[in-house]
């Protein structure tokens, strides 16, 4: 599936059938998001409410194959895994223009909900809880062989009753191989772990190795952003957050910044459980970052902390001793709902363009 210019393409790319969205029950609403490749929508697919992701493909013929490559992996890697904390896949088509078709969360970005509660804070519980649901995202990801690469409050989204987050935008994600080299500076530079850098330049599209150990560093400044409601390295723009946290020099016409250490935000008002957290998955030493298996137990020691669970008598079993019952998968058995194969009716059709909902073939 792989391509002499080191890009997927979508001409070596065939989606499953399973996943094969048949563009023509597919209604398109309000724009609800975009970013620098794709745009997103509200939309309706076989009656059921969904998000629509309209990725562009670009102009000049590198362009194009990087986004239709990107198009490629992130159908793959959605198809591939799934887990309740990361955003339910439905379906996709390459043609005519490639589209992902989610789960719509009405619960918005986690940047929008933090912003909106500026400048109060949230109750802890709650933001170790919001830190459980993405290590467990990330865990699941991590154990498929698969790296996000752009972990970070705008790709994860709240359901609609802010009880829970969800991992979306695998746009970027990878799946890791020790022998591979992967693009450098590939993410968003605020959240973006120091081996991402060199101490040189990197020209665009250089490679360089690194490994899932660079989510743990991402989900760490994501973690602090949690507990602060702040933008991390707040006063900084974006490449001159990722200087500091990457080299030890200073600014650019900056000497404020001690050459002797990277830079990190203040944990030194945290707790010294939650500190712990903090500071050990941003190591500037990739190794020592502890895997995402180690932080959700962290997290679960430091939730019991703060919030002791009371012990509770455990209810009396009904069914029979002899019943044989099904085994459980936490977090992936019940994921994904049975697939509605009935087309939509035409009294639907009606009710949705009476909506503002339009058939996806007439916005090609």
């Amino acid at each position: 599936m792989g391509s002499k210019n080191g890009f997927f393409s979508t001409q070596d790319f065939s989606i499953d059938a399973k996943w094969l969205i048949d563009p023509r029950q597919l209604f398109v609403g309000p724009k609800i998001g975009e970013g620098a490749h794709a745009k997103v929508y509200e939309g309706k697919y076989k009656n059921q409410t969904v998000a629509i992701k309209v990725v562009r493909r670009g102009e000049t013929p590198e362009e194009i194959a990087r986004r239709e490559g990107r198009f490629a992996r992130e159908v793959a890697m959605l198809s591939r895994v799934q887990h309740k904390n990361l955003v339910k896949f439905i379906g996709a088509c390459k043609e005519p223009i490639m589209v992902i078709v989610t789960e719509l969360l009405l619960g918005g970005t986690l940047r929008k909900y933090l912003l909106n509660m500026r400048p109060k804070c949230l109750d802890m519980r709650v933001v170790i809880g919001f830190a459980l649901d993405i290590a467990r995202a990330m865990e699941c990801l991590h154990s498929h062989g698969i790296i996000h690469r752009d972990l970070k409050p705008e790709n994860l989204i709240l359901t609609e009753d802010h009880k829970t987050v969800k991992l979306a935008d695998f746009g970027l994600a990878r799946e890791e191989s020790l022998t591979e080299m992967m693009t450098a500076e590939t993410g968003t530079y605020r959240w973006m772990a120091p081996e991402l850098y060199s101490t040189v330049t990197l020209r665009h599209g250089e490679k360089k190795h690194y490994n899932h150990k660079v989510d743990a560093y991402s989900f760490a400044i994501v973690l602090w952003e949690l507990i602060h409601n702040k933008l991390p390295f707040e006063g900084m723009s974006n490449l001159q957050a990722a200087y500091a946290a990457a080299f030890k020099v200073g600014l650019p016409n900056n000497d404020t910044i001690s050459p002797t250490q990277n830079v990190r935000p203040s944990a030194d008002d945290l707790p010294e459980d939650l500190a712990l957290i903090v500071t050990s998955c941003w190591q500037e030493d990739p190794n020592a970052r502890p895997n995402f298996s180690q932080i959700i137990q962290m997290l679960l020691r430091y939730l019991s902390i703060i919030s002791p669970v009371e012990q509770v008598m455990p209810p009396k079993r009904t069914t029979s001793e002899n019943a044989v019952l099904p085994p459980e998968s936490p977090g992936t058995s019940s994921l994904m709902g049975a697939r509605d194969d009935v087309g939509e009716t035409p009294k639907a059709t009606e009710e949705n363009r009476a909506r503002g909902f339009f058939c996806f073939n007439w916005c090609c």
